[in-house]
């Protein structure tokens, strides 16, 4: 039973609120794996002679099996392990999404990848050296957490319209970054101690956050009998005395996206919320393929969250062997991207609702990104001042568009007008831009296990490549958003001269 609060403010307050801290806290329990991975393998020749025997080895303090020289390739076998796994259950994911009740879907999956979260650090405390047991745990914890996305999108879509969607999922996104940050603080606490306590204290975290859900999280405003929100007042009312509603039912889809039932108004909403009505069909997989725009800002986040995954996996382990920080100091100054990706959330999304151009806000902060990446690798390191500065633009710029197309352009997408006001297509749509996006992220964590030793600039040419290819499938939306600025433009211009 939820609780019921005074009025409908109050629960899209406590709606956005609660999807926050929720999916701050899927990703904070993914964070820790990138932390610990230096300490797993360290330069055990900088802490001495082996203490407990006279022996010369220089991998004494390592954990089985990451001691051996091929010890970057079984890092991005655990990174990969989850991702794929996370990539092919985002697909279905969706589909669960819409026939399950949310709260019980987002509540159950929170509380199983704290199990698995735990799992992995426990393997610290069983004393546990064999590889199958970490990669089956990360197997399943990219499963189970494949139910977070879908879920907390579908929720936030249930309350609000499409207004200032940009800026609003922009602040609300920083979940991710928030996440990150505050997982790398919490692994970081325990990474040289005991690092069992990095991925056991941020499984707790999840796991309480989803009971804390199941108890106050609210799908639907009808639950709660309160009406969807409005968009339209007197002031859309023409000369003659008709509503925008009435001359054009669909502008009121458009607008309130999923949070109005084809057909109804929310006059009847509020006289009989109860009253059961006519359900569209939940949409299929090949009929959210045919949304304009999925396929391409789909294709584009697979790149976008390759670039962004890979400094989420091996941004700490790339500063500790290049700057040679510690594995707690490392952790700490990653934050710092994740910091500019708080920033670059939220500055997409203001300047893609002040311009109406999604795809345009996405490919010129991708263009942006390709130098900034080069310079960071190069000058990056030139001293700890020059590491913030660039550490943060970077974040911005890799993670802004990223964000925009995993909010704001989702619930685009997902509430499009082609779909005549079928609330049942958000899920779906967000689990396929999603997934497609996690194919990207399980490649990204992959590629770099793999060229990394052949030195970290191949690393850096590899994501500079990713982010071009990502503005590049765009482009034929650009260029019709393009068009749609220059035809008013056009129109004033002929009037002028007239």
């Amino acid at each position: 039973m939820t609780f019921l609060l005074p009025s409908s403010p109050s629960y899209r307050g406590l709606t956005l609120v609660l999807t926050f801290l929720s999916y701050t806290s899927y990703h904070l329990s993914r964070k820790p794996i990138s932390i610990v991975k230096s300490q797993l393998h360290l330069n055990c020749s900088a802490l001495g002679p082996n203490p407990h025997n006279d022996s010369n080895s220089t991998t004494w303090c390592d954990w089985a099996p990451f001691d051996g020289d091929n010890y970057n390739e079984l890092f991005g076998a655990l990174d990969n392990a989850f991702l794929v796994a996370y990539a092919i259950g985002m697909f279905i994911s969706g589909i669960f999404g819409e026939r399950l009740p949310l709260r019980y879907y987002l509540s159950g999956g929170m509380v199983m990848s704290g199990l698995f979260t735990s799992l992995f650090g426990l393997g610290y405390f069983w004393d546990i050296h064999v590889l199958w047991y970490f990669i089956i745990v990360q197997v399943c914890n990219g499963l189970v957490q494949t139910t977070g996305w879908p879920a907390v999108v579908a929720c936030v879509g249930n309350w609000f319209g499409k207004g200032k969607r940009g800026l609003i999922m922009g602040i609300w996104n920083s979940h991710t970054s928030v996440g990150n940050i505050l997982g790398s603080l919490i692994a970081g606490a325990w990474v040289s101690s005991a690092w069992g306590l990095s991925f056991i204290v941020p499984g707790i975290i999840i796991a309480v956050m989803g009971v804390i859900c199941f108890f106050f999280l609210v799908e639907y405003p009808e639950d709660v009998d309160c009406n969807p929100p409005q968009h339209h007042t007197a002031a859309d009312e023409d000369p003659g005395g008709v509503t925008t509603s009435e001359k054009d039912p669909e502008a009121v889809i458009s607008n309130e996206g999923p949070l109005s039932l084809s057909g109804q108004s929310s006059v009847d909403h509020s006289k009989s919320p109860k009253e059961p009505a006519e359900k569209p069909e939940a949409i299929s997989f090949l009929g959210a393929l045919r949304i304009p725009g999925v396929v391409e800002f789909s294709l584009c986040l697979l790149f976008a969250k390759l670039v962004s995954y890979t400094f989420l996996y091996w941004l700490p382990l790339y500063i500790v062997n290049v700057a040679h920080f510690g594995a707690k100091e490392a952790g700490d100054l990653s934050t710092l991207f994740d910091v500019g990706g708080i920033l670059g959330g939220i500055l997409a999304g203001l300047i893609s609702d002040y311009t109406g151009g999604r795809a345009t806000t996405c490919c010129v902060m991708l263009v942006v990104a390709a130098p900034m990446l080069f310079l960071y690798n190069h000058v990056g390191q030139n001293g700890i001042g020059v590491s913030v500065a660039m550490l943060i633009i970077c974040g911005a710029l890799v993670n802004g568009p990223y964000a925009l197309i995993t909010t704001a352009v989702s619930a685009d997408l997902g509430t499009h007008e082609s779909l005549k006001g079928n609330a049942k297509a958000l899920s779906t749509v967000t689990a396929i831009i999603d997934g497609t996006g996690s194919v990207g992220a399980a490649l990204g964590p992959l590629l770099a296990g793999l060229i990394s030793p052949t030195g970290w600039n191949n690393v850096f040419y590899m994501l500079i490549a990713a982010d071009v290819l990502a503005c590049l499938l765009l482009a034929r939306v650009v260029v019709k958003e393009a068009r749609g600025w220059c035809g008013p433009m056009a129109r004033q211009r002929g009037f002028k001269e007239f």
